[in-house]
């Protein structure tokens, strides 16, 4: 009898409920769910609609079972660095604000001139890159604005935390995703505590690290109910890069990894932490992964950058160019030159991106891209620059020379920008699968179960079911 398994996949823009069951050594896939994420304005704040995502959760569970499936475990990934806080009784008492909110805008510098805690000392214990919206910059937001709601709290908790604490009524901290609050130590593996107090945060929100693979319990009475299944709850790499991660089918130790989709996420995986000041300079990441491995990366802008782009040629019925349409449009404007920063702070939530990528131009005294196609591949060009910069700071701090790169994720499809990599980095491009995220979910739950040995056997699975495509520099 077949054994399936749930990956709940939920990034930035979208979300999808993915079945997997092994068949004649091979990994099969069904997709049984799919919706939107959308950020909201509340309380002068952009804000996730965590209801509505959980409302979603449920709904794919619900409908694997009106088509015939009956999945024995499920593990939930999403983004990282968002958290919400819940009072004495398990309610919650803090918007799910998102990373793309403005109020952490100048707590990096209040810390600094406070004396309260450099970044570079924060780099040196936890080995997480700047990002004005880590959650420990979120939490001293918070502290500023609404002090009381840390006063109330008895719990925090991070995005898919939170959705597996209504499934299950249990309490847990995954620590793929733990470690990009910026609080964790990177030689111990647990909260900093010592970091905690200097921030002024309260040591007692903080719930025991769980690692990925950790059983967390089954669905509470209510949710059978309303569901008509009961699962096995387990943490997966609930980090969505965390999981992607785990889903590259790399040949060799000389590849790069690259997770592409809302975001791009370029790195390699190391035994051991690199904290020194050069890799801070950089602003590389020292991400937990599976078994406790490091994912050293940069954050680079990635596919959100083209995903508004398409938002906002959305006509007055509804319509959208799709990708192919836009990569085509891009295409016919390739000899169009002006290239950008992708990392710029200006990109992250501008109004338009379409008019940011213009302006960006007209600050740094290129063309100005006129037409969609122009502004493309403005995009385009500007993400390629970006990874080949990523990639030979990497060999710097690395002190290794990299031959090939593999990509997954949702941008492994676009072979117009795979070329592009492949041309800017010098690297084969290996492209694929395009589930990266929800595959790594799902190799934990079947490792987790004994299905599959060992992660090098799961990648080798991965490479034996799924098309990859070789993309050489040209």
């Amino acid at each position: 009898m077949m054994k399936y398994h749930l990956a709940v996949d939920i990034g930035a823009s979208s979300g999808r409920h993915i079945i997997g069951w092994l068949e004649e050594g091979k990994l099969c896939l069904k997709e049984i769910w799919r919706f939107e994420n959308r950020l909201m304005e509340k309380d002068g704040h952009l804000c996730w609609d965590i209801d509505g995502l959980f409302r979603h959760v449920k709904e794919g569970i619900a409908e694997c079972g009106r088509q015939g499936y009956h999945p024995e475990t499920m593990g939930i990934d999403t983004w990282a660095v968002d958290f919400v806080l819940l009072d004495r009784e398990g309610k919650r008492i803090s918007d799910a604000v998102a990373y793309r909110d403005e109020r952490t805008n100048v707590i990096r510098e209040e810390l600094e001139e406070k004396g309260i805690l450099s970044f570079k000392e924060q780099y040196a214990l936890t080995g997480i890159q700047y990002q004005k919206f880590n959650t420990a910059y979120q939490l001293c937001a918070l502290k500023k604005e609404h002090p009381e709601q840390l006063e109330q709290a008895d719990a925090l908790l991070m995005i898919p935390d939170y959705l597996n604490y209504l499934l299950t009524g249990k309490k847990a901290q995954e620590y793929t995703n733990a470690t990009t609050t910026a609080l964790v130590s990177a030689r111990t593996k647990d909260w900093d505590k010592e970091l905690i107090r200097r921030l002024g945060l309260p040591e007692t929100i903080f719930q025991k690290i769980r690692e990925a693979g950790s059983v967390l319990g089954e669905f509470t009475e209510e949710i059978q109910k309303e569901t008509g299944l009961n699962m096995k709850v387990i943490l997966p790499a609930t980090h969505d890069t965390g999981s992607a991660y785990l889903a590259v089918p790399a040949q060799d130790e000389n590849a790069v990894f690259l997770s592409s989709g809302t975001w791009s996420l370029l790195g390699v995986e190391n035994s051991d932490p690199i904290t020194d000041e050069e890799s801070m300079k950089q602003n590389f990441t020292n991400e937990g992964g599976y078994e406790y491995r490091f994912r050293y990366l940069k954050n680079i802008m990635g596919l959100w950058m083209i995903q508004n782009i398409r938002r906002e040629l959305t006509d007055e019925n509804g319509n959208r160019p799709s990708f192919p349409q836009l990569i085509e449009e891009a295409q016919k404007a390739k000899d169009f030159p002006s290239c950008l920063d992708a990392d710029d702070d200006r990109f992250l939530a501008p109004a338009s991106m379409i008019e940011e990528v213009r302006q960006a131009c007209r600050d740094t005294h290129q063309p100005v891209p006129e037409t969609v196609g122009e502004v493309m591949q403005t995009v385009y060009a500007s993400l390629a620059d970006d990874y080949r910069r990523a990639v030979l700071s990497l060999e710097r701090l690395t002190g290794r020379k990299y031959t090939s790169m593999n990509i997954v994720g949702g941008g492994s499809q676009d072979m117009y920008l795979n070329q592009m990599t492949a041309d800017a980095t010098g690297l084969t491009v290996y492209a694929g699968p395009t589930e990266g995220t929800a595959l790594g979910n799902l190799l934990v739950q079947m490792m987790e179960e004994k299905e599959i040995a060992s992660l090098q056997k799961a990648r080798n699975i991965i490479r034996n079911s799924f098309e990859i495509r070789e993309v050489k520099p040209q």
